[in-house]
């Protein structure tokens, strides 16, 4: 049965035939959910699906030849660049395919995406707007309408409620092709990814999220995320990620999806993202999580420096970083931190301070290398633009990089930041451990103020719980991954 508020145009008796592709380029190595839904939803209403994975497949030249709606799915940074530079390859290779961009990097991209030949552009609550295409282009052949574009009539962005499918992951590369769990004995456990909520009530101005979701966020029914779950067991799953922006946006609902998930597979165990000051404000419920078998969550502090925090809107302070390390581990639960290493507000001194946090709290093995090389991004429709004095920061719009380029009153930081992301591209490729990656960034911050690095003498910390694919969201694409398709 259709959501309510979703108008669909009558379709004559004949059903058409209509074959869709559904893309993902990049989604931190884990099984998309957002494909799956999508595909749910479609071949509901006998839409003809398939889908392909950029970090596992390649652009398919007789799948996407027979294409008549190619729908790429953009949920990040890394994979809007890769969606930019592949546009051009899979128009030529699907000459007849109405293009649709959809997530959460769509709206915001909606004038450069256009020029690049997409049609329509989707953000948001995206599956009902997805299947009213659908039907107007099935409608269009069937009626042999005249050939040329098709202009949306669907909103660019949509956060009405919607009815959520159970997704559909059979049109997806197996689950043990996936980013996988990495426990500290070095063992590992097939990884699933389950999605129990979209968009975020809260408003950080550098987050991708605002600009779509605007402080809305929308529940994804327990039983549905239970059920995508147990198709994800079923395939091997020991561990499910949770991709909820914060699973404490809603906490009775979170803690709710842990006991579920716990009671019907006690031997799974999970891991979410979780912000700082929630972490402290549900505190109670930590142990509980634990229980339930969280491993560790993943938490965006961003920075140390308060200035840095009070620009962002983050509403944490630098000693709260401190409460949730001590927080998560008295509750057995080792704690992920994420940063914005590079800003305009940054300087060599609050850099190094970061990384003398990092030691202090016995995070060295916590933080994969790559988020100590992340540089602020302000794309269009980004909270930041409303700083006042920012914009006088910015150079014009970049088309290549998808935001506004900003260069630091000091050279040496931005230099330091060049370094520190080619280092650990390198890094990565070389195999070269947590703590070697950090002890090279420690010298080369050291090196850029003009100091002597000191011996680190303190404990690195043990090991956590990770997922096997370190990128992150925000991070340059590598040459990799922009050669995958």
């Amino acid at each position: 049965m259709m959501p309510s508020q979703v108008s669909l145009p009558r379709a004559p008796d004949v059903v058409q035939r209509l074959n869709v592709v559904l893309i993902n380029p990049y989604e931190l190595g884990r099984q998309p959910f957002a494909l799956a839904e999508a595909a749910a939803w479609l071949k509901r209403e006998g839409f003809a699906v398939n889908c392909l994975d950029l970090s596992l497949q390649k652009l398919d030249a007789d799948l996407l030849e027979h294409a008549d709606l190619v729908a790429i799915y953009v949920g990040m940074h890394t994979a809007t660049r890769i969606a930019v530079q592949a546009l051009p390859r899979i128009r030529r290779l699907a000459p007849n395919a109405h293009l649709c961009v959809y997530g959460l990097y769509a709206p915001m991209n909606e004038a450069l995406l256009r020029k690049l030949g997409v049609e329509t552009v989707l953000g948001g609550e995206v599956e009902p707007a997805l299947l009213a295409l659908c039907h107007r282009l099935r409608i269009r052949a069937m009626t042999h309408a005249d050939s040329g574009p098709i202009p949306q009539s669907e909103l660019v962005v949509s956060l009405g409620k919607i009815r959520f499918e159970v997704p559909d992951r059979s049109v997806l590369p197996k689950l043990s092709r996936y980013a996988h769990l990495v426990m500290p004995d070095g063992s590992t456990r097939v990884a699933g990814f389950a999605e129990g909520s979209r968009g975020c009530k809260h408003m950080c101005r550098h987050c991708p999220v605002v600009p779509v979701y605007q402080g809305a966020f929308r529940v994804v029914p327990a039983a549905v995320v239970m059920d995508d779950i147990r198709q994800q067991v079923q395939e091997g799953a020991g561990h499910i990620s949770f991709g909820d922006p914060d699973f404490f946006n809603g906490p009775t609902h979170g803690i709710g999806l842990a006991r579920a998930l716990h009671a019907a597979f006690p031997h799974v165990s999970f891991d979410a993202t979780i912000k700082v000051q929630h972490i402290i404000n549900h505190a109670e419920l930590l142990p509980e999580m634990r229980r339930c078998g969280c491993l560790f969550i993943t938490s965006a502090v961003e920075a140390v420096d308060e200035e840095v925090l009070r620009m962002l809107d983050k509403h944490h302070g630098s000693l709260d970083f401190d409460r949730a390390v001590e927080l998560t581990r008295a509750s057995g639960i080792a704690l992920a931190p994420t940063f914005v290493a590079f800003t305009p507000w940054t300087t060599l001194q609050g850099y190094i301070a970061l990384l003398e946090r990092l030691i202090e709290l016995q995070l060295i093995e916590s933080v994969p290398p790559v988020q100590l090389a992340i540089r602020l991004l302000v794309p269009e429709g980004s909270h930041l633009l409303g700083l006042p004095g920012f914009r006088d920061k910015l150079s014009a719009f970049d088309p290549a990089l998808l935001g506004y380029p900003w260069k630091h009153a000091d050279p040496r930081v931005d230099r330091l930041q060049r370094d520190v992301q080619t280092g650990v591209a390198r890094w990565e490729q070389e195999g070269l451990t947590r703590r070697e990656a950090f002890g090279a960034i420690w010298r080369m911050a050291h090196e850029a103020a003009g100091r002597s690095a000191p011996d680190i003498k303190a404990e690195p910390g043990p090991a956590i719980p990770r997922l096997s694919e370190a990128w992150y969201c925000c991070a340059e694409p590598t040459e990799q991954q922009l050669q995958s398709f």
